[in-house]
């Protein structure tokens, strides 16, 4: 079992910056694929980054290629989401998930075992 606690998120201007942190919990963190998700208002979860268990894969989705930097400690258990240039089109419900196993589909929510809570992220115009 993993418990995965969001933090980080928060109100902010476009053009701004953010950083999320995601802390798991149990011991076998370090062996897990780790993905960003965000859901919007009225809108389907979408998937923003995803990170190997090593760290030496990353994924992200188009629309934050070059804006976004996700990064893990495994020795601290946290994943972090690094947000750059933020747009108003970034504002939604920011979710972390865990993934026991690593497959090609690491777009797909479904393939994720676990979640956190999720952290609000606003952008203002």
């Amino acid at each position: 079992q993993v418990q995965l606690v969001e933090s980080g998120g928060g109100l902010v201007q476009a053009g701004g910056s953010l950083r999320l942190s995601c802390a798991a919990s149990g011991r076998t963190f370090s062996s897990y694929r780790m993905g960003w998700f965000r859901q919007a208002p009225g809108k389907e979860r979408e998937f923003v980054a995803a990170i190997s268990w090593n760290g030496g894969t990353t994924y992200y989705v188009d629309s934050v290629k070059g804006r976004f930097t996700i990064s893990r400690d495994n020795a601290k258990n946290t994943v972090y989401l690094q947000m750059n240039s933020l747009r108003p089109e970034d504002t939604a419900v920011y979710y972390c998930a865990a993934a026991r196993y690593s497959s090609s589909r690491y777009f797909d929510p479904t393939e994720y075992n676990y979640w956190g809570q999720g952290t609000q992220v606003t952008v203002s115009s």
